[in-house]
Order: C-alpha cells, then structure tokens, then sequence
C-alpha cells in the first residue's frame, strides 16, 4: 500500500516523469525486485536511547539554521520533482544536466519506480515513526501538510536523492566523487529542514544503496543505462554551465557536514 504522503515513499524517484518517457520501450520491474528494506535496515532509536538523544540535539540545533543559505538549499532539495531532481546535480559535474535531453535516463527512472516506492512505502509504514517536529511548535523548511505526521523512517528524499547520487555516478564515473558528495548534502538537507531525524537520514543513505545496488544490475535496464550515459556526456556541450552561487552554497553545505558537526 503506497501511504498517501507527498513522499512517504517520496514518489522517489518518479511521480512526474516526462513524457519522454514513452520514446524507449520499458519494463516495469516487480514490486520485489528489490530487499525488503524492513530486514535490511536496523530499526529506528527507541525512545530514551542515547541515540534518540542525539536525534533529539540534532533537531533542535538545525532549528538555527532557519533563513540561513543552508536553509534555502534544504527547500530547493524539498522537491522531488524528477527533472528538478535530476538538476539538483549540475553543480556536482560542472554543466546543467536536463532530463528533457535524455529520454533513456527517464525510462530507467520510470521503470525503476515501483520498486522502490512499494518498498520504502513498507518499511515508513512498518516502522510508523513520528516526524520530528510532531507536537512542537518549531520552524521546519517546507508546509507538513501532505509529509505523514508518522512516515519518518527511513527519510523517502533521502532514499530519492542519494539514490539518483548513485545512479548518476554509476552513469558518469569520472564524476562520482562529486555527486555522491551532492548526495550526501541533499540527504542532510532532510536534517536542515526538521523533516526528519538524522537517524532517518542514515537509513535514507542505506535504504538507498541496497535499492540501487540490486536494480543497476538488472538485465532489463542495461540497454537503457547505456544509452543514458551517452545521453549525460552528449549534455556536456549541448547545455549551460550551473549557477555560481548555488555552486558556491551547495560546495559549504558539503564542507560543513550537518552529520559531523551538530
């Protein structure tokens, strides 16, 4: 059952794909094609752990992040629309990479979404976590409305950017380093916004790589993986550099790491 949360299972990775999604013939690959994220990941901090206690710190240092530049990147990285999300890693390979330009990038999304919604949508609703910022009157970076007051763990953003993190680094090796860099300060933006704890966050990290790891390999999706690591380099002179000073912003964000310093 997929929660009614905007993004309880986030739509991951493809809610609103183009449609240009039609110009490759897809497989929809099985709700199981992917681990059951419920055995692989550990379960949330119960309460009065020391763990919860860092939860609880983190959330409510972050708070003083509010209309900060780090803040406004935390709302940018709130949407998950597909060909945003896409962009959100222009910075990390130096030229502005559109999702219009690569229709078999967005097929592979496509046919990698049912997986991974069901799978994340089992395990929020397993787990049925509270958000962080349930019953407080503090500041988070975007509206609750549509969130699910209690479908925090694991964080389904986290789980969509650092998923796409690695499967553009898969696509693009000579910048791996980079985007999983942009993965991870799109995860800890999660941090930054009170949408989550940063124990959701680390299971976002884990949530996604067990995901990503078992769908790269599938047989189905290696004509059209192909065809979108031509898609990526072609861009390379075909589309504009990014913007300097979202760089500069996302280039703090990954320096000051939300995870190692609060």
């Amino acid at each position: 059952m997929i929660t009614t949360v905007r993004l309880s299972a986030t739509l991951l990775m493809c809610t609103t794909l183009l449609a240009a999604c039609t110009a490759s013939s897809h497989h929809i690959l099985p709700e199981t094609a992917i681990p059951d994220a419920r055995l692989v990941l550990p379960s949330p901090p119960a309460p009065g752990s020391a763990a919860q206690a860092d939860d609880d710190q983190v959330f409510h240092e972050t708070r003083a992040l509010k209309d900060t530049p780090r803040w406004a990147l935390a709302q940018r990285d709130a949407d998950l629309e597909v060909p945003h999300l896409v962009r959100d890693f222009s910075c990390a390979v130096g030229y502005t990479l559109d999702l219009s330009k690569a229709p078999h990038l967005a097929s592979v999304l496509k046919q990698m979404e049912n997986p991974i919604v069901h799978r994340t949508s089992e395990a929020k609703h397993y787990w049925h976590r509270t958000r962080p910022f349930v019953g407080t009157n503090l500041p988070i970076c975007t509206s609750p409305e549509g969130l699910g007051l209690h479908s925090s763990y694991p964080s389904g953003h986290t789980t969509a950017g650092y998923g796409m993190a690695l499967l553009l680094a898969h696509l693009m090796p000579e910048h791996a380093t980079m985007i999983l860099q942009r993965g991870r300060v799109f995860g800890e933006s999660r941090i930054v916004c009170g949408a989550h704890w940063k124990s959701d966050v680390q299971a976002g990290f884990l949530n996604a790589s067990s995901e990503m790891d078992t769908l790269l390999a599938a047989p189905e999706l290696q004509d059209d993986l192909a065809a979108a690591r031509e898609e990526l380099r072609a861009m390379k002179v075909t589309t504009s550099a990014p913007d300097v000073a979202e760089c500069a912003v996302e280039a703090d964000a990954a320096a000051h790491s939300i995870l190692s310093e609060k």
